[in-house]
Order: structure tokens, then C-alpha cells, then sequence
């Protein structure tokens, strides 16, 4: 593994609320599976301002989500300090993907040119819509205009490339869009 200074952090989950009154909580997974969130440790969140690394007890599903306990947080008051908190792992414990794969923070923060080099903005976050993955676009300071751009994320059809070394993505979309 890097060391921290080099290696980008990624969100995979948040912790949403307490559950019950032996300090679980309720974690909210970005992952796909949202059981993936448990197989990335440790995790890694900012807590008054400082990095820590969070220890699991124990994990499960529960309903349609999930809870975990963490090492040292035994009460709902202890579960309150990290409510909201975005749970985040280093990039290089990620698994590799395949060619032409992306994790969506890859692609975040991305400039967005049309195929005939206009500038519609950064990807700002990606959007989950059950049909495709949908990105959202928001103007920069040189692109053509201050619009928001809904773009689905269709590799081949609507995203023609994707260069993360010059961070740029290149789309086949009508600017008016």
C-alpha cells in the first residue's frame, strides 16, 4: 500500500444514523454490491479534522441496508460523533479493474469536451439511474455556458474517451443538450 500522502482516498460508504443502544450504526454503501463496503478495510474517516482509521467489530445486512460496530464506539452517543461522516479507503486497496472499467471517482473532476473540442464543463458526480449511470456536468469558468449537463455514461455511444492521465473525457453530445 502507499503511503498516505500519495495515495488518493475514496468514499465508499457514510454513516447515517445509530442503531440500537450497544453502539452500532447504520452505513450507507456506495459500493455494487453494498456488502463490497465490508471486504475494504481499515477505513479511513476525518474526525475533527484529523484522519483516523476505524476498526470493524462486526457487520451485517439489516433490512435493505446495513450496521457495523466499531472497535471502541459502544453507545449512540459514541455513534453521534461520526453521524454523516464519509467512510473512505485508499485507492490502492481497491481491486484493479479491467480495461475500459472506471470507478466513479476516476471520473470525477474530469473535463468534459465535446468531440469537436467544446469545453461543457467538469464532471462533478455521478448519478445512478437504474437504465445507465448518468453524469453530472457543471460549467467551469472556460466552458461555453453556466449549464448544468445531464450526460449518460453509455462508453461507445455517448463517451467516446476517456484520458485520465490529461484528465479530460470526450463525449458525442450536441452542446445545446
Amino acid at each position: 500500500m502507499q503511503g498516505e500522502s500519495t495515495d488518493k482516498r475514496v468514499v465508499i460508504a457514510k454513516f447515517s444514523a445509530p442503531y440500537g443502544v450497544k453502539g452500532w450504526v447504520k452505513i450507507y454503501s456506495y459500493t455494487d454490491p453494498i456488502e463490497n463496503v465490508f471486504t475494504y478495510t481499515p477505513w479511513q474517516v476525518n474526525h475533527g479534522g484529523q484522519w483516523k482509521a476505524l476498526k470493524l467489530e462486526s457487520f451485517k445486512p439489516h433490512g435493505k441496508g446495513l450496521i457495523a460496530k466499531l472497535a471502541g464506539v459502544d453507545t449512540p452517543e459514541d455513534v453521534r460523533a461520526f453521524v454523516g461522516a464519509e467512510i473512505s479507503v485508499f485507492a490502492s486497496q481497491m481491486p484493479n479493474l479491467d480495461d475500459g472499467e472506471y470507478y466513479w471517482s476516476q471520473l470525477e473532476n474530469l473535463l468534459v469536451y465535446t468531440e469537436s473540442g467544446v469545453l461543457l464543463g467538469r464532471v462533478d458526480h455521478l448519478i445512478e439511474t437504474g437504465s445507465n449511470d448518468v453524469l453530472v456536468v457543471k460549467a467551469t469558468q472556460d466552458s461555453i455556458d453556466d449549464a448544468e449537463r445531464l450526460i449518460p455514461y453509455l462508453p461507445d455511444q455517448v463517451i467516446t474517451k476517456i484520458d485520465l492521465e490529461s484528465g479530460e473525457l470526450r463525449v458525442n453530445w450536441d452542446p445545446e443538450f
